[in-house]
């Protein structure tokens, strides 16, 4: 009984943690889009608004499978070929963030530029 009593807590964390991440406002109803092309991203570099929510969509034209990969927003994603994929971020604090393709680390970089709004500082 108190092992199902848990579960019911567990789940109710995270089921209202789903919905609360849901309330978050998109800082734009338009994706951020890249495409990864010859082991490249592009763009290379974008810019986002500090403290608001954002969807990307990564489109792959490369031959062989990616994974799109951040540590510092701590996502991993494989993309194969000729693919689309979307990821949703945020919200993030003002800084740089970068990310990468794992299966090609020196051929792939990117970074994310989160810019602070009015009042903010660069805090990361």
């Amino acid at each position: 009984m108190f092992v199902i009593v848990q579960a019911t807590i567990v789940l109710l964390l995270l089921w209202g943690g789903s919905v609360f991440a849901s309330q978050l406002p998109l800082s734009d109803s338009a994706p951020v889009t890249l495409a990864i092309e010859n082991h490249q991203f592009t763009p290379s570099t974008f810019s986002v608004p500090a403290g608001q929510r954002f969807r990307l969509q990564l489109t792959s034209h490369d031959d062989s499978v990616d994974e799109f990969e951040s540590y510092d927003m701590k996502f991993e994603k494989i993309v194969v070929p000729g693919d689309t994929i979307t990821v949703f971020f945020g919200p993030l604090h003002p800084g740089t963030y970068s990310f990468f393709d794992d299966y090609h680390p020196d051929q792939a970089r990117g970074t994310v530029v989160v810019e602070p709004q009015k009042g903010q500082g660069n805090v990361r």
